[in-house]
Order: structure tokens, then C-alpha cells, then sequence
């Protein structure tokens, strides 16, 4: 069966999921996960993107993607390689760290754009490994709470969808399940 075409343009956003083989793990301590996100930062400088989200799951990842000048694909490669080098050398393995390639989903709506953000944030809790979203360290959330990774995450466009307080508002719209207002997607004080 061909692969999907991936449809790329400057300001292109994805919701970026990447694998295990076999579902297996591809982080396997903290460190693992420390070098993945050097990874994303040294590629963010290499080929720029926006990374408005994030989540790093012991057997998969989640990225919430805009691309300006590079092709998703050249950037995705260039993440998975480098850090599939990495693993497979610090734990003398051998073939796919990868269920393939990568999965991706073309954000064509702000709603979706707003949605897959809380769903990014919220994949640690659903999977019962803590509570408060805020607890987990290996996702974006603090960025959007306390301000934190601003060399990494970009939380501008998605706090904009709220009125002040953002961050207030954000909180309340992911753990609360709160639902934007209609008109411009702000939350109602």
C-alpha cells in the first residue's frame, strides 16, 4: 500500500506521533528522554519549525508542529535518525527503534489546533500515570502554566485563542474541560 502523500507548505501545522516498533519503548530512562528533547532544540535551530506542544510517552511521542521553511519530513528525519542513533548505541540495539516512519494529521482548523493541545497535555493523565498534567515533566504543559521552555515550546498562537488571564484560562480549558467560547474561541471570564 503507498504511503500517504504528506501535504507541506510554509505555515503547514501537524500533529506529529512517532512509535515504537512493536509498540515497544523508546525511552527508557530520564536521560533518554533529556537527549530527545536536545534533539528537538538542536533541530528546531538547524531547520526552524514552531513546537507549540509536546509529550513523551515511554512508547511514543506526540508534536504539535509548524513548519516555516522546511518540509515536515526533512525535520521529522532528522529527529528520529539522530535520536534512533543515539538509542541504539547507548543500548546496543539493533534494528527499528520506529514503527515506521511517522504518523501525522494536517491542523486545518483552530479548533482542532486548540484541541489536539489539550489532548497532547492531557495523554499522561488518560493514561493514569499522574493526576495533574502538571506533574508530568516530559510534556509542555509547564510552558503553557509557568512560563517555563521558552527556548523550546512557542506558546504564543495557542494563548491567544484566550482572553486574560491566558495562562488562568488555558488551566481551566484543558483540566476542566471547559469549552471556548464560539466567536473567536476565547473563553468567557
Amino acid at each position: 500500500m503507498p504511503r500517504k502523500k504528506k501535504i507541506w507548505y510554509p505555515g503547514a501545522m501537524y500533529h506529529i506521533m512517532c512509535r515504537g516498533n512493536h509498540r515497544q519503548n523508546i525511552f527508557w530512562d530520564d536521560a533518554d528522554r533529556q537527549f530527545y528533547l536536545m534533539t528537538l532544540l538542536q533541530v528546531k535551530q538547524l531547520y526552524p519549525f514552531f513546537l507549540y506542544s509536546y509529550c513523551l510517552m515511554d512508547n511514543h511521542v506526540h508534536l504539535q508542529v509548524e513548519t516555516t521553511d522546511f518540509e515536515i519530513s526533512k525535520i521529522m528525519q532528522r529527529i528520529n535518525k539522530a535520536y534512533a542513533v543515539y538509542f541504539n548505541e547507548k543500548y546496543n540495539f539493533v534494528g527499528h527503534l520506529f514503527q515506521g516512519r511517522f504518523q501525522w494529521e494536517l491542523i486545518d482548523k483552530d479548533s482542532y489546533n486548540l484541541e489536539l493541545s489539550r489532548y497532547i497535555h492531557l495523554n499522561p493523565v488518560r493514561a493514569e500515570i499522574i493526576k495533574d498534567p502538571l506533574d508530568y515533566h516530559w510534556s509542555s504543559y509547564s510552558a503553557y502554566i509557568l512560563g517555563t521552555q521558552e527556548n523550546l515550546v512557542d506558546t504564543t498562537k495557542i494563548l491567544e485563542y484566550f482572553s486574560e488571564p491566558k495562562r488562568e484560562k488555558y488551566k481551566r480549558f484543558v483540566e476542566g474541560n471547559e469549552v471556548p467560547g464560539t466567536d473567536k474561541l476565547l473563553l468567557s471570564p
